[in-house]
């Protein structure tokens, strides 16, 4: 049975903890009834659900949960800013990872709370679930906060956080700790030049880990982010430089008039577009609903970005307000198509068409918007959809009409799309129609192929060399299993322009063999083997080889990684034998593991393998090939749209063109490598 791993394409991932514990008879006699009674019932108050399963509050207790507390309390802030009483926002990262975010907005109400006296409001906020000013719509028009939950939970999740309110000239102070109060609201006198709320805190390790720490780059790209998405607003950043490891600045000032607009420029730098104008605006919803604002642009080439916001809030699985956009882009384009007479060549033009490949932001504010869960990853209010088409479609349809060639130009791209798009169908189609047939394909004549005929069940193993090739062949099951050698270390494609990356033999080859084209026109239906798996000698070389096809993959085919359809299999380096008893180890952590528990007191022979080619047929099945014994990771890329981020930035750092780049990374990294780890 295949043990396969999650391998996520990042530095300093580790694949997490699989189980193998037999299922238990459901039916089997239990304990007698009488020990369930009322005693087992428990009743969770105050908090402390929020303790016992963070996971339904903020999706988990990983890094990208940790960036959620940061988000919540950064929302607050954004919510005084967008209601027009707040100008200004500090977020500042210090030692012993606390984070502070000051606004200068009304400050939270420190009076007694009329439901509980004797309790002030700013207590009632921060210890109870389901409390806040956003679920009547008076104190907010629109808000990111809807449950009532976040800030409360932040409290609950952190090991110590302060709260300082300055409100009608007044300055006041509360501490608590994992969702309880550590002192009474103090009164700190007058305070003059000064209002609103400031919240500090810091993550407890009880339920993050030890080890847990806010990325300074990830929470100033937040930063920056919630300044693009409010033009009203200024918000600083500080960052201890201790704490900074790369190029992130420990100072920055943003506020951006221009919105969305400015951020998708910079975003797009000097990247050649269709056309060279974006398509940007901002519109008011009717009947005072909120507004919505948009930017995008039609680069010449890549894979294209969206990032989607409602109340600031990202979803990046889209939801009603990106279905809007999509209607109003399709829809627009296809009656310009229509009005200059070219209606039935535009007939089969799709949102995929007109969608894929461009670069595109959209910020709504709408009042109680409904999301799919607590990490607001994806907006589900239905009126979202058609608010959003009427007043992007308007906007749209006078872009269009104002600029005729241009309009002309943009009309061509999409419909050279279209007819890609419509071309890749007509080929499934036809490779459907003969049963996939294999023979019919044109193949690389390296590649030693498999029997079956469909892509289900098949695997292809890209292996160094002739020599690890012939190995492979033998060792394979001729059925399900197909071998593409490839000679020496692939291109890195990170570095190379398109004619190279054309040009070259073992790229074309692999292309082919896989056949489902690159980027853009890649087509998962088309795709041969169900696996792809990366089969390279268990060492330094190995290793490289390997991070220059993931490095393929990720550029030349993400889609394919996204789906999880990329494997990395994991030869062994070292053969134990004593008597009659042989194991095999990854690696030499694993060979002292063997050594000190079944070979411990005996006399081993230890035979390291120099690659693959020197295994004899038998051992590489047994330890590599047979689905029923080996051990495959699968590569892939995060969710997160940050995290995805981070991995771009790593493979341009370590792969791209600018060798100091990994210079600098090497230093950086230099002192975490033990000297002992180093294979000679």
């Amino acid at each position: 049975m295949i043990s396969e791993q999650s391998f996520f394409f990042s530095l300093g991932a580790v694949p997490p903890p699989f189980y193998s514990d037999a299922m238990t008879d459901l039916f089997a006699a239990t304990a007698a009834p009488s020990d369930y009674d009322a005693r087992h019932i428990e009743v969770l108050e105050g908090l402390e659900p929020v303790r016992r399963r963070p996971g339904m509050y903020i999706g988990g207790v990983d890094e990208r949960a940790l960036h959620h507390l940061a988000s919540e309390v950064l929302d607050n802030a954004m919510d005084e800013a967008v209601a027009g009483h707040a100008t200004r926002i500090e977020v500042t990262l210090d030692a012993g990872n606390r984070l502070t975010v000051v606004d200068n907005g009304r400050g939270i109400p420190v009076d007694d709370h009329p439901k509980y006296p004797g309790t002030s409001a700013l207590e009632v906020i921060l210890t109870t679930l389901h409390s806040g000013g956003k679920f009547s719509g008076k104190a907010y028009a629109t808000s990111g906060g809807l449950h009532g939950v976040g800030v409360s939970v932040v409290n609950a999740l952190s090991a110590e956080l302060t709260v300082e309110v300055a409100r009608n000239k007044s300055l006041y102070r509360q501490t608590f700790s994992r969702g309880l109060t550590t002192s009474p609201l103090e009164s700190l006198g007058p305070v003059s030049g000064r209002r609103g709320t400031s919240v500090g805190f810091v993550p407890d390790p009880d339920i993050f880990g030890p080890d847990a720490a806010f990325k300074p780059a990830r929470l100033y790209r937040l930063a920056r982010s919630k300044a693009y998405l409010f033009r009203g607003v200024e918000i600083r950043w500080r960052c201890d430089p201790a704490l900074i490891a790369d190029a992130t600045p420990a100072t920055a000032t943003f506020q951006f008039p221009g919105g969305l607009a400015d951020h998708l420029t910079e975003q797009l730098g000097d990247r050649e577009r269709v056309v060279s104008d974006l398509f940007a605006g901002r519109a008011d919803l009717p009947e005072g609903r909120g507004a919505v604002e948009w930017a995008v642009a039609w680069p010449m080439w890549g894979d294209g970005a969206a990032s989607y916001y409602c109340n600031t809030i990202p979803t990046p699985d889209g939801g009603t307000h990106e279905a809007g956009l999509r209607a109003a882009l399709s829809k627009g384009i296809k009656g310009f198509a229509a009005l200059i007479g070219q209606a039935k060549k535009a007939a089969d033009l799709a949102p995929e068409d007109v969608m894929t490949g461009s670069e595109l932001m959209l910020s709504l504010f709408i009042r109680d918007p409904q999301f799919q869960s607590q990490t607001k990853d994806r907006l589900t209010s239905p009126e979202a959809t058609r608010l959003v088409e009427a007043a992007v479609r308007d906007h749209f349809d006078h872009w269009l009409a104002g600029n005729e060639a241009r309009s002309r130009a943009l009309l061509g791209v999409l419909l050279d799309r279209m007819d890609d798009r419509l071309r890749r169908r007509a080929e499934a189609l036809d490779k459907r129609k003969t049963a996939t047939n294999k023979r019919t394909v044109r193949l690389p004549g390296k590649l030693t192929d498999c029997t079956r005929s469909g892509a289900v069940g098949t695997e292809m193993f890209i292996v160094e060399g002739d020599s690890a090739g012939g190995s492979a062949k033998q060792a394979r099951d001729r059925t399900t299993q197909a071998v593409l050698p490839i000679r020496g270390k692939i291109l890195n494609v990170a570095s190379a322009n398109a004619a190279k990356i054309g040009a070259n033999t073992e790229v074309g080859d692999l292309i082919q063999a896989l056949g489902c084209g690159t980027r853009d026109r890649y087509d998962p239906a088309a795709l041969r083997y169900e696996k792809v798996v990366i089969m390279t000698d268990a060492d330094v070389d190995g290793a490289h080889i390997a991070t220059l096809l993931m490095t393929f993959f990720f550029q030349e085919m993400p889609g394919l990684v996204r789906d999880g359809r990329l494997y990395l299999a994991q030869p062994p380096l070292y053969r134990l034998a004593s008597g009659g008893t042989v194991a095999y180890a990854r690696d030499e952590p694993h060979r002292a593991e063997l050594m000190g528990t079944i070979f411990k007191g005996k006399k081993v022979e230890v035979g390291r393998f120099k690659g693959l080619g020197e295994m004899a047929s038998a051992q590489l099945k047994e330890t590599t090939m047979d689905p029923a014994k080996r051990t495959l990771l699968r590569v892939t890329m995060p969710t997160d749209p940050d995290a995805r981020v981070d991995v771009r930035d790593l493979v341009d750092r370590l792969m791209g063109r600018n060798p100091e780049h990994r210079f600098a990374f090497i230093q950086a990294s230099a002192r975490a490598v033990e000297a002992e780890a180093i294979d000679a």
